[in-house]
């Protein structure tokens, strides 16, 4: 599904060049559930934007499901991350005003093709993460785990087949942070492409495969 080759992504900071990438070569098949790890300004999230259309590196290929990436104009692309991918953040990104349900339901205004069965996949997904009775919550009603959740189902409601999660436990206390990784990990035994990206070895844990980055390079990878 996700071919990377000699990627790199520079950027210019207070007049010196910061190597964010710096020829990064990585292949994820279908299915499976890779964590991103390494240290601060390893290059994780620089990573995890490249490979979510949310920034175009500066040398190399990006082929995602054959498509090569950099080919896509900003309008491609934009269709792309809303078709394809599914995002959740570590700061949740919920609208206060909107209801829960709402919330789940806002990548179907930015479709060009509503599905009329999204709405009621945004009722399953909410109910299969437990907040079928929340339905009608606003995000200040929900505690950081339970928000967290609706996140989650936000990024499976237009059936992306990949899903990327950048420190989706970090703002969690340990057991709200378990409840995540475990409907990751049954997002990812229902046979989607999960990309996690964390600083915390036992969450890494949670994910089949490791690759592990430093000064914009990969240091270490399970699988090789």
């Amino acid at each position: 599904m996700i071919e990377l080759n000699a990627v790199s992504r520079h950027y210019k900071m207070s007049g010196q060049t910061v190597r964010a990438l710096d020829g990064v070569n990585l292949g994820i098949g279908a299915g499976e559930f890779v964590a991103l790890t390494g240290p601060s300004g390893s290059g994780k999230s620089t990573l995890l934007n490249v490979l979510g259309c949310l920034d175009r590196p500066d040398a190399g290929s990006y082929r995602l499901d054959g498509i090569e990436v950099k080919s896509l104009d900003d309008t491609a692309a934009s269709v792309v991350r809303n078709r394809r991918i599914g995002f959740v953040f570590q700061s949740f990104h919920l609208l206060p005003r909107l209801t829960v349900l709402e919330n789940v339901l806002l990548p179907l205004r930015f479709s060009d093709e509503p599905d009329p069965e999204t709405p009621d996949r945004a009722r399953e997904l909410l109910r299969r993460v437990g907040l079928g009775e929340r339905l009608d919550h606003r995000p200040g009603q929900l505690s950081g785990g339970q928000m967290q959740r609706a996140a989650i189902a936000r990024a499976l409601v237009m059936k992306p087949a990949l899903l990327l999660a950048d420190e989706p436990t970090g703002n969690l206390d340990s057991r709200s942070a378990q409840e995540v990784l475990a409907l990751i990990g049954e997002v990812h035994r229902d046979g989607q492409t999960v990309v996690m990206v964390t600083h915390d070895n036992e969450v890494a844990a949670n994910a089949p495969r490791q690759v592990r980055l430093r000064d914009g390079r990969i240091e270490h990878d399970s699988a090789a």
